[in-house]
């Protein structure tokens, strides 16, 4: 190497991450044109690791703490190197920098209804949502299945990932719980416990430790939501012949009360059955046939302008009605004018 390349290589005696923004994952500390110098310190700070990584292979993994770079710190690069303990030259490696803090309220949701068969719908398609949180705990294993030799990786990258493999865990587990949507939606906790124990080593393969798993909501597509809803108010609403007849019963003494609007016109109706009932008892009075006279004495004939029963007692009848409530004064005067006029007549 000429001078010249000696004085314009640099060297790096500090290497650390400062985490400058949210959301990185992963970071590679830049290496072009740089050599680490011999001794050079190493800052892990809390929430982080560090692996040095040569050739393509992984080799020291760091965490937190302050290290001072010699080939007794780094054992498995000075392996591979083949230094001796006498190296103290600059070397090249790169160094990545890991996030291990937890990853809290990533979303999570099937993006196509997924379709199964509910042992009280029959073949219904399923919606569901929810929430998870996650950190990496091997970064080793993150960096060779996950990362790579990317400069940067951030949450967004993996959770893309991530998100299919949380359906298809999902999906598996709906599918073979065999219990049926009503009972499904009011156990989610039990459905989240059973979520996360399928997702906890299809996430460990990747060196990511699933910290937390929850099922939010499951939902039905909107028509079978709906015919669901008019299924419920028919359960609640029980025997439908008992409901109304309650509805009239109670709705009657309301009515009577009241004597404008919608249940005015129910006390009418009620008032007008019963003026009926009565007016129709005394004509049926009137028409019963009369015991048979001797001959030699003529059939008693009514009075002069009396027809049917007695015009007194039908009124009596009436009087009786008006004050018990059952017709108001308008429908009293109406009938009381009809016998007086037939009556007259």
């Amino acid at each position: 190497m000429s001078l010249g390349s000696f004085i314009r290589k640099q060297f790096i005696d500090i290497l650390q991450w400062n985490e400058d923004r949210d959301g990185v994952l992963a970071w590679r500390h830049p290496m072009q044109d740089f050599e680490i110098q011999y001794g050079a310190s190493l800052t892990v700070r809390e929430s982080q690791m560090a692996v040095f990584v040569n050739e393509g292979k992984v080799a020291d993994v760091f965490g937190p703490g302050m290290y001072k770079l010699t080939t007794q710190t780094l054992p498995v690069l000075t392996y591979l190197k083949n230094w001796d303990k006498l190296f103290e030259s600059p070397f090249k490696s790169d160094v990545i920098f890991f996030s291990t803090r937890l990853q809290l309220g990533r979303r999570w949701g099937t993006a196509q209804p997924v379709t199964l068969r509910d042992s009280e719908f029959g073949m219904v398609r399923l919606r569901a949502f929810g929430v998870y949180s996650y950190q990496i705990a091997d970064p080793a294993k993150f960096y060779r299945e996950i990362s790579g030799t990317r400069d940067e990786y951030t949450v967004d990258d993996l959770e893309a990932q991530l998100r299919n493999m949380v359906v298809a865990a999902m999906t598996t587990a709906l599918g073979g719980s065999k219990v049926p949507f009503l009972d499904m939606a009011g156990n989610q906790g039990l459905m989240s416990q059973s979520i996360s124990e399928q997702l906890a080593p299809v996430f460990d393969r990747y060196g990511v430790k699933l910290d937390n798993f929850t099922v939010e909501n499951v939902s039905l597509p909107e028509a079978l939501q709906k015919a669901l809803d008019t299924r419920i108010s028919m359960g609640m609403a029980g025997d439908l012949g008992k409901f109304t007849q309650y509805q009239t019963a109670t709705s009657i003494p309301l009515a009577a009360q009241n004597e404008g609007g919608i249940a005015g016109i129910g006390a009418g109706l009620a008032a007008g059955a019963a003026l009926g009932q009565t007016m129709a008892q005394g004509l049926g009075a009137a028409a019963q046939p009369q015991p048979a006279q001797p001959a030699q004495q003529p059939a008693p004939q009514p009075a002069s302008g009396a027809a049917g029963a007695d015009p007194v007692q039908r009124l009596q009848q009436l009087k009786d009605l008006l004050d018990k409530g059952l017709i108001n004064a308008a429908d009293y005067d109406s009938a009381k004018a009809e016998v007086l006029k037939k009556l007259t007549s």
